[in-house]
């Protein structure tokens, strides 16, 4: 099935990003990477969840039409029993690949907790912890959650807080919503380039080690 993270940005998009990361990286040695996930997470118990809320009744009204009384006879039991599996097994492929139902069963705490694991795991396994200086930066966007992270790398946070990306975040959160994600993302990656620039100069023998714009395989 094909990874509905790579709809998010058309090609141009992504080498718009890309060329921004490049201009930033000329002023700065830090290394700047954004990451487009379709989700952090399959989360399982939501489809389960959704499911189950989505067939009780439905199977509940459709016992009693076609049955007659509720609950009457051996054979409204066995009625209602495979009613609900057939039901069950449609909805939870429904939720499953509806992002905007699922989203409606996962909690908040939930879906933070994941998108924060998964910019983690991102962040190792696309290698940004081994820049020289320890100076990488992640823009995670996560789809299904609607979610950014923005994560650094300790070199980063000893001179610039944590909270300082809390703006930026929801900078790209907003472009995002107003359909202006790739201008956003541009502007972002602009503005720690200006960030980085200040504590990471550019350096004689800098290097791009990284690249710009990624496309995430998902979980």
């Amino acid at each position: 099935m094909k990874n509905p993270a790579h709809g998010f940005l058309s090609s141009q998009d992504r080498d718009r990003i890309d060329a921004a990361a490049k201009a930033a990286e000329k002023r700065t040695a830090g290394e700047i990477v954004c990451m487009i996930a379709a989700a952090s997470y399959r989360y399982p118990m939501a489809n389960v969840l959704g499911a189950a809320v989505l067939t009780l009744p439905l199977a509940l009204l459709l016992t009693a039409l076609i049955g007659g009384w509720l609950w009457i006879g051996h054979q409204n039991m066995w009625l209602f029993i495979g009613l609900f599996g057939l039901l069950f097994s449609a909805f939870y492929l429904l939720v499953d690949h509806a992002p905007w139902l699922k989203r409606r069963f996962i909690s908040a705490r939930e879906m933070q907790e994941e998108v924060q694991e998964a910019a983690i795991t991102a962040f190792f396994n696309q290698g940004l912890y081994r820049t020289r200086h320890a100076n990488g930066i992640l823009i995670f966007i996560s789809m299904l959650e609607h979610k950014v992270w923005i994560l650094a790398d300790h070199g980063i946070n000893a001179k610039v807080p944590a909270g300082h990306w809390d703006a930026l975040v929801a900078a790209i959160t907003t472009g995002i919503r107003q359909k202006r994600a790739a201008n956003a993302l541009c502007e972002a990656v602009a503005a720690i380039g200006a960030i980085l620039e200040t504590h990471f100069p550019v350096q004689a023998d800098d290097r791009d080690e990284l690249q710009g714009v990624i496309i995430g395989d998902g979980r």
